[in-house]
């Protein structure tokens, strides 16, 4: 019985230590393949397009708005004050210089013209008077019957009758002048504004009737900062700023509809004073308005091209945003690396210009930026 236990016993420590000799065997086999899979994951490389960053040229465009003001733009007053009797033109409608707007009615310049008139006729009978008298005088003062300090004095009053008929027609035509005021004409050829006043108002030189834009010639007026301006004159070639206009590429000019006018404008002028209040200048670009189009009082935008040459240039794709920053990978040593650029987008809202950052013949990762992280080590397919 003894012996029976012994053997059981012996039996149970094999059994034992067999399956404490597999369990650790076991264990080792998997640390072992953890160790292979972990040493496989440190040297796992991911495959992304990546180029060679190079120089080339480029078309910036910036846009401004603008206000468009006829070349001439006149407010249009009556000269002497008075009641609307007519309105001869409609709003918006064409006129030429000279043409008549508005009709007058004036009765203190049509009293004016009255007093005058009646004024020059009686000069004009003291003048006939006064000549009568040195005529019948004369021969008297001849044969010696007056003397001839008489006839001076004759012909002093004759004189002094001239003068009188010369005043009083000086003031007709100061009354006539002033009557002509009743008929308000363009000073200009153009198109009419808003009409402020209808007929029979009251008006007097304050009041503004209509405006008469000349839009021959179109003025877009728009402002740039300090900076932007400085750039834009620093970009031009020339010493004076003058030239540096002189030298300025052509603008365009888009409607407040989206389209573009067809013709192209240049900067004319750039005011001398920076508004301090704003912080900008204000600038003129002209442009040609035969047909028009244009029209003074409208709005639109104004977009002036920048042209550059050797820069560097890289896909938008190319590049990712953190807060208020532009990225890139950068390939170093086989890693991707992140690093901020400055930069510009172009007008086809494909590529960048970078200004600052990245320079030619370094190589970026060129797509599939998002699913990167600073450091993992990359392949060039």
């Amino acid at each position: 019985m003894k012996k029976i236990n012994f053997i059981v016993a012996l039996s149970i420590a094999l059994i034992v230590f067999s399956c404490g000799n597999k369990d650790s065997h076991d264990k080792q086999e998997h640390q072992a393949e953890q160790g292979k899979s972990a040493g496989s994951m440190s040297a796992k490389t991911t495959s992304y397009p990546v180029a060679t960053v190079s120089r080339g040229s480029a078309e910036l465009v910036t846009y401004y708005p603008a206000t468009l003001r006829g070349k001439e733009d006149v407010e249009i007053r009556p000269r002497i004050d008075g009641f609307i009797e007519d309105i001869l033109i409609d709003e918006g409608s064409a006129v030429h210089q000279g043409q008549v707007l508005f009709r007058i009615n004036s009765p203190q310049a049509e009293q004016s013209v009255s007093t005058a008139q009646a004024a020059v006729a009686v000069a004009e009978a003291q003048l006939a008077t006064a000549d009568l008298n040195v005529s019948r005088m004369q021969p008297l003062a001849d044969k010696g019957i007056i003397s001839k300090v008489q006839l001076e004095a004759y012909k002093n009053a004759a004189n002094a009758a001239k003068a009188s008929k010369e005043q009083a027609l000086a003031q007709l035509k100061n009354a006539n002048a002033t009557m002509s005021w009743t008929s308000v004409t363009s000073p200009v050829n153009g198109h009419v504004g808003a009409v402020a006043y209808r007929k029979g108002s009251l008006v007097s030189n304050q009041n503004v009737l209509t405006t008469v834009a000349n839009t021959a010639t179109v003025f877009a007026c728009f402002s740039l900062n300090e900076k932007e301006l400085t750039g834009f004159l620093g970009r031009l070639e020339g010493v004076s700023r003058t030239e540096k206009l002189r030298n300025s590429p052509e603008v365009s000019l888009t409607l407040a509809d989206g389209s573009v006018y067809p013709l192209k404008g240049r900067i004319e002028t750039i005011a001398g004073v920076v508004n301090i209040t704003t912080g900008s200048a204000g600038l003129r670009a002209v442009f040609d308005n035969a047909d028009g189009q244009l029209r003074s009082g409208t709005s639109g935008t104004i977009a002036i091209p920048a042209f550059y040459t050797d820069v560097v240039i890289i896909p938008q794709r190319a590049t990712f945003a953190q807060q208020d920053k532009t990225l890139v990978y950068v390939v170093e040593d086989g890693r991707a690396i992140q690093r901020i650029i400055e930069v510009t987008a172009t007008p086809d809202g494909q590529s960048y210009i970078v200004h600052s950052g990245l320079q030619a013949g370094e190589s970026i990762v060129t797509e599939g930026v998002a699913t990167l992280v600073n450091g993992t080590r990359i392949t060039n397919p």
